[in-house]
């Protein structure tokens, strides 16, 4: 159903590091990038390696109001490590924490997420919602 989405950022270079460390983290990387220190205008895509932009941050040097309560950006992980990647990423690139990686059972039993807050206030999750194939493999194991 979405093409892209793009997110207004303060600070185009403190935020791609951010982005490239976050998505790097769940195997997405940067696609194209505008950056021309001092100018109007710059911006970066992120995807899948050698694909088109799923996610863009743009500059938008006024200072801006992310959505409020309730809106979130999730990102597919491909497995639990990942989300914590991200997380951890999030954390030491100037994100703030929102929710450590653990299963959410209210969301269902295999979610696993985690979650932060990127340096201009946006809310971010990485989420796994899988059987783990060593958890997968030692449920299906018969008892010795």
């Amino acid at each position: 159903m979405l093409h892209h989405v793009s997110f207004g950022v303060t600070d185009i270079e403190r935020s791609a590091s951010f982005y490239d460390a976050v998505l790097s983290a769940l195997g997405y990387a940067r696609v194209w990038e505008d950056i021309r220190p001092g100018e109007a205008d710059q911006a970066v895509g992120y995807g899948l390696p050698g694909g088109g932009d799923k996610f863009a941050i743009k500059l938008c040097p006024v200072e801006q109001r992310p959505p409020g309560p309730g809106f979130h950006l999730a990102l597919a992980a491909p497995n639990r490590r990942a989300v914590v990647s991200f997380h951890e990423a999030g954390i030491a690139h100037g994100g703030s924490d929102n929710g450590s990686p653990d299963l959410r059972v209210h969301y269902g039993p295999n979610y696993f997420a985690a979650f932060v807050i990127d340096p201009d206030g946006h809310h971010l999750e990485a989420v796994c919602n899988g059987v783990e194939p060593s958890e997968d493999q030692s449920s299906r194991m018969a008892p010795t």
